[in-house]
């Protein structure tokens, strides 16, 4: 039997005109309109009056719950909308709303002692979403639900007599979702919960466990992270923009409130997403659980606690996604790093278009990641060119669990390479540093003179020696004295002279920079990052330091050395 197409290829034309971002699917009316008659008369136990939710809620949440639980399909049993991905800002009723989402399922379920689940990132949020439930079942005005239903408040459970179906509330957890066969779940907040190490396994664990159950769902309810998306989170994400786009194929239904990239990228001041006359669009629960008054009165506050408070309030409250964490110690480099950005640039082409190289490396210890920055500076436009790598132990994963989604993040996409053997980043360097001098470009390679025994032995294999002067290699010092390189890039950044691959790894690490005064010199410094990975970053420095002399490649006249 074939299956419904989810793309909606023209969202942002929707999105600006108001439009519903559902496709258009041929759902049963007569169970669309039974999902969404549950769902009406439940009510809102927070709110004075206890309005019925036909009343308090968007019609935008209706549409998700009658596509989603209307979708049976009457012949088969099979649900057509088995998943969805919903990203809605904060202060859109979304643990209220998903609370009755889950009601309704557990209410419309005709499995035998069936498994509803709705996971909560934390024990407050599990209680509020507890709370709402129990609320919900209470403010049955006819009595109907509390003699249905029977509440076991000590294990946040919900049984329904009739089925002996239940809909539990929890947190997220490895011991209490591993193994388990729902016919439905939520996941509330799932930004927060990608947060975990063992994320990505539990939400598989999670969709195998539902295989046999033909009208089982899953779905994700979020608010954009307020740090660059991670994990389960930036995998999710990327699964339903693709899907929404028609360029993934999936039966997800993807539903995302964001603004299209021309707001985002608007040059003017203030930006087109900044202008509160916009703010309407990735606002679906307008004028009921949020003002447009109240939003603009957070954004004030914001902008007096400083530009990284700012981003955090839009990350939350319009879903833009952070590409870097700006806070008040920030890089001011930071502050240009995305719009210096040309994703096309390989290492590869860097070669080709410059007309000299230089490298830094910096790093390698088994708590830190090895950094190698490759700079050139290209041919008539003078422009610096950057192209960065890193390698992290496996150590560094199980001493940073925190980092180690992340980290594998950018594993994936080729950035960085987790190496299992002491001695395979070392070979990897030198399989590059060999590409760069097969060029012919190569000037030198720049170093922390701290601990470079191994970086120098990979670069010697490569045939790249001498650490005395007029030698390809060149000691960088560190601290204080890194100040002018630090500086030098900044400016590069900002008049748009220094072009980078746009590699998610080098964002992170740009965002991860802390920055200290020094008299009348600045330090970015790994103790001043704390536990966040830097080394490309420094790595980049160290470059950059080399580049500033005026460099040419070997077989050209004239070489400029450092003092």
């Amino acid at each position: 039997m074939a299956h419904w197409s989810f793309a909606v290829p023209d969202w942002a034309a929707r999105i600006e005109a108001g439009q519903s971002l559902l496709p258009a699917l041929p759902i049963d009316r007569r169970e669309y309109d039974r999902a969404t008659g549950i769902f009406d008369k439940l009510r809102l136990p927070d709110v004075e009056g206890k309005p019925a939710l036909k009343e308090a809620s968007g019609e935008w949440f209706r549409q998700i719950v009658g596509t989603v639980l209307g979708s049976i399909d009457q012949a088969t049993g099979e649900r057509q909308v088995p998943e969805l991905f919903l990203l809605a800002p904060k202060k859109s009723s979304k643990t209220s709303y998903g609370a009755a989402f889950m009601v309704t399922a557990l209410l419309m379920n005709e499995r035998p002692r069936a498994e509803f689940l709705l996971v909560a990132p934390s024990l407050a949020i599990a209680h509020l979403a507890f709370t709402q439930a129990v609320g919900m079942i209470e403010a049955d005005e006819a009595g109907f639900l509390p003699r249905r239903m029977h509440v076991q408040e000590h294990m946040r459970k919900i049984t329904d007599r009739r089925t002996k179906a239940s809909l539990a509330i929890k947190t997220f957890d490895a011991s209490i979702l591993t193994g388990i066969k729902p016919a439905g779940v939520l996941l509330d907040e799932l930004h927060e919960i990608a947060r975990s190490p063992a994320a990505e396994r539990i939400i598989g664990q999670i969709r195998g466990g539902m295989i046999a159950i033909p009208e089982a769902f899953f779905a994700m309810i979020t608010t954009q992270s307020d740090q660059p998306p991670r994990g389960a989170f930036a995998a999710e994400l990327k699964n339903a923009r693709g899907i929404r786009d028609g360029r993934t194929p999936g039966r997800t239904l993807s539903v995302l409130y964001e603004f299209p990239e021309r707001f985002i990228k608007d040059k003017a001041i203030p930006p087109a997403w900044k202008d509160p006359k916009n703010w309407w669009m990735v606002t679906p629960n307008l004028d009921k659980s949020v003002t447009l008054a109240k939003l603009e009165e957070m954004l004030e506050r914001a902008e007096r606690d400083g530009d990284g408070e700012v981003i955090r309030w839009a990350s939350q409250h319009l879903n833009i996604e952070i590409g870097l964490a700006l806070g008040s110690d920030r890089w001011a480099g930071a502050e240009h790093w995305q719009a210096a950005a040309e994703t096309t640039l390989t290492l590869s082409e860097l070669l080709t278009r410059s007309e000299v190289v230089v490298m830094g490396a910096d790093g390698g210890g088994l708590d830190d990641l090895l950094g190698l920055a490759v700079m050139g500076r290209e041919k008539k436009t003078g422009r610096l060119l950057l192209w960065c790598k890193a390698w992290a132990f496996t150590s560094v994963l199980e001493r940073r669990k925190g980092e180690a989604s992340v980290l594998r993040d950018f594993e994936k996409v080729g950035d960085l390479r987790v190496i299992q053997r002491l001695g395979e980043d070392m070979d990897d360097l030198t399989d590059i540093a060999e590409q760069v001098l097969a060029s012919g470009k190569l000037y030198k390679v720049g170093v922390d003179p701290a601990g470079v025994g191994g970086i120098i032995d990979a670069l010697g294999e490569a045939g790249i020696r001498g650490t005395e002067a007029g030698g390809m290699i060149q000691g960088i010092s560190q601290g204080w004295r890194l100040s002018g390189a630090i500086k030098t890039m900044e400016r590069a950044l900002a008049d748009g002279t220094l072009i980078h691959g746009g590699q998610p790894m080098m964002a992170w690490c740009v965002g991860n920079a802390k920055v200290e005064p020094r008299g009348n010199a600045i330090i970015i410094t790994k103790q001043a990052a704390g536990s966040a990975k830097i080394d490309p970053l420094m790595a980049s420095f160290n470059a950059i330091s080399l580049m500033g002399t005026n460099p040419r490649a070997r077989g050209g006249a004239a070489i400029t050395l450092l003092d």
